[in-house]
């Protein structure tokens, strides 16, 4: 048992000994290896198999999974991606009631909390999040949308101390992938089609969540999904085995690799497969997270990189809460294998730890087996450790509670936000609808709360007593089965014809705006000649949306993708390939870039 020495404010500073002596590990003066070797020498294996599993985590054990407090005081776990944050303070809170729980191990190794994105409008269980009262920017593919590196940097470093305040230290972002398959349900987590355009912002990104070398002020980046997600076949996600592979039918992976390029020059901390497998790349036809040649051959090889690769969550075991739900494995490509056969492959593969899992003996039965040698598991266990020394985690993991609070969300934070949101805002056709004083103005709205807009006007219930309608759109898409398929929007990106029938025939009765939420590229053909104005955005706040639509701010976004003029010319397009799709309605740049005549 170790005890905790304490500033007289309360904070912990650093933990020693029964007998008041620091171990070497624990004494912040010398070299992070020299630490890291003093440690791992004192790890036993199931001590290592828990340091190579990164599980998941409500704050308060709520939620449907495992109690974390379970996870650490029991299996040893010190590495979490959490599902929920409530607020500020109780995920302060919380974090500093882990790492106590930490503290009391034998070896004290303190707890990662990590985190897919949070400071965007998706709401994702699988992939991003929403509340917490973070600072709202846009999606990331508005950060591409501003063409912007130091804003986005700016702004990812308010991200980064924002989840540092509550004692998130991993990010699960950037996504690295391009967004060439248009009917892929991703796209918003991607910086966009261009690997130019997507490599420049994914550094800027990278340098302000870390802001530079990793250290006690960073939070470390896991750039996904290695070796590009974004040519999935006929756009279906990986989550599910209609996605399982990535395809390269003009044989663009080379343009797949820049984004993730341009993130190792930035010095991204940790790297995740891809689920899918990479089919016709000449790399080996199993998922990205056993492939070796995926992860020693072109990751740890041919690009050096020598930081933690996780692996995509539970594509070994998937994930089965009773009367919650119910996922399969995500094990594209290796599905005959047994469970240890499994394991195995992805620790020879080069994989570092388990993402998504939660047992050590995964790890310790293949170790018993044979399958897997001790020494492997060193080469993990290594790695592991060294960011959690680089973080400053063992020489300080708590977080001054009231200080989170003061910070996340602060109105300047906010504000930086909501610039992003509206410098996110791409004009695509028409005119601003403007000429006509506001006062008195009736308003007819679709998709903005009534409240904000009667500050613009006066709602009316019926277009036909309006003066103007705006009206925001989501990008349509085909509804699916399933509880988790129904949150990843696939398929079809046409509007459905009564529907755009309905939306033509009011914009020919009364000036309307158009407001078209682009999370993935809509088709907006049968739309584009009869609306007034015609907006993309990418997560803008009402009030944002309505001051570009009536005039009183410009729209200086431009264009991350091509927007298609039809479902046909997508299915037509080569998944791998950039801008492919034929005689696209908008093209990537719009409106810098020339655009094609509506029709």
């Amino acid at each position: 048992m170790r005890t905790l020495l304490h500033h007289t404010d309360g904070t912990p500073f650093r933990d020693l000994n029964h007998n008041g002596t620091m171990e070497p590990y624990e004494d912040p003066r010398l070299p992070v290896e020299e630490r890291v070797e003093d440690l791992l020498a004192r790890m036993t294996p199931p001590e290592k198999a828990a340091l190579m599993l990164h599980g998941r985590m409500f704050p308060g054990n709520q939620g449907p999974f495992p109690s974390g407090e379970h996870l650490i005081a029991e299996r040893g776990l010190t590495a979490f991606a959490m599902m929920a944050v409530p607020d500020a303070r109780a995920m302060a809170e919380w974090n500093n009631h882990v790492q106590d729980l930490a503290a009391a191990a034998r070896l004290g190794i303190p707890v990662t909390l990590a985190s897919d994105p949070r400071h965007g409008f998706t709401a994702n269980p699988a992939t991003a999040f929403t509340g917490g009262g973070f600072s709202t920017g846009p999606e990331p593919i508005g950060l591409a949308a501003t063409d912007d590196p130091g804003l986005v940097e700016e702004y990812a470093a308010l991200i980064g101390r924002e989840l540092r305040a509550v004692g998130i230290r991993v990010a699960i972002h950037p996504m690295a992938d391009l967004a060439t398959e248009p009917r892929w349900a991703r796209i918003s987590g991607t910086f966009g089609e261009d690997p130019d355009r997507a490599s420049r912002i994914i550094a800027a990104y990278i340098r302000g969540l870390q802001g530079g070398p990793v250290g006690p002020d960073s939070v470390a980046c896991m750039t996904k999904h290695f070796p590009g997600g974004g040519p999935q076949s006929k756009g279906e996600d990986a989550h599910f085995a209609a996605g399982r592979r990535l395809v390269y039918p003009g044989g663009a992976l080379d343009r797949h690799l820049r984004p993730f390029e341009a993130a190792f020059e930035a010095g991204t901390a940790q790297i995740m497969p891809a689920y899918a497998i990479p089919s016709g790349s000449g790399l080996a036809e199993v998922g990205a997270n056993f492939n070796h040649d995926v992860i020693t051959g072109l990751l740890r090889g041919k690009y050096g990189f020598d930081g933690v690769v996780c692996t995509d969550f539970n594509a070994i075991t998937g994930m089965d809460v009773p009367g919650v739900v119910s996922l399969p494995p995500r094990h594209w490509g290796v599905e005959e294998l047994s469970v240890p056969e499994q394991v195995a492959l992805t620790l020879h593969a080069g994989a570092d730890q388990l993402g998504g899992e939660t047992d050590p003996e995964l790890i310790l039965g293949v170790l018993r087996s044979g399958a897997v040698t001790e020494a492997r598991l060193d080469e993990s266990v290594r790695r592991i450790l060294r960011d959690k020394f680089r973080l400053g985690l063992f020489d300080d993991p708590y977080v001054d509670v009231e200080a989170a609070v003061a910070l996340v969300g602060a109105p300047e934070g906010r504000a930086l936000g909501r610039e992003l949101q509206a410098r996110s805002l791409v004009h695509l056709s028409g005119q601003p609808l403007t000429g006509r004083p506001l006062t008195g103005t009736r308003l007819y709205v679709e998709g903005i709360d009534p409240a904000v807009a009667a500050r613009y006007g006066t709602v009316v219930d019926r277009p036909e007593d309006a003066d103007l309608a705006v009206l925001r759109l989501a990008t349509p898409y085909e509804k699916r089965e399933g509880l988790l398929e129904r949150a990843f929007h696939s398929g079809s990106l046409e509007f459905e014809p009564a529907e755009a029938a309905r939306l033509a025939e009011l914009a020919r009765t009364l000036p309307t705006a158009l407001v078209t939420q682009l999370e993935r590229p809509a088709v907006l053909t049968p739309l584009a000649p009869h609306a007034a104005l015609l907006v993309g955005e990418f997560g803008a706040a009402d009030d944002l949306v309505l001051d570009a639509v009536l005039g009183r701010t410009p729209m200086t976004g431009t264009l991350p993708f091509d927007l298609p003029r039809s479902d046909a010319a997508v299915d037509a397009a080569r998944e791998d390939v950039p801008f492919d799709t034929a005689d696209p309605l908008f093209r990537f740049g719009h409106p810098t870039a020339p655009r094609a005549t509506a029709g």
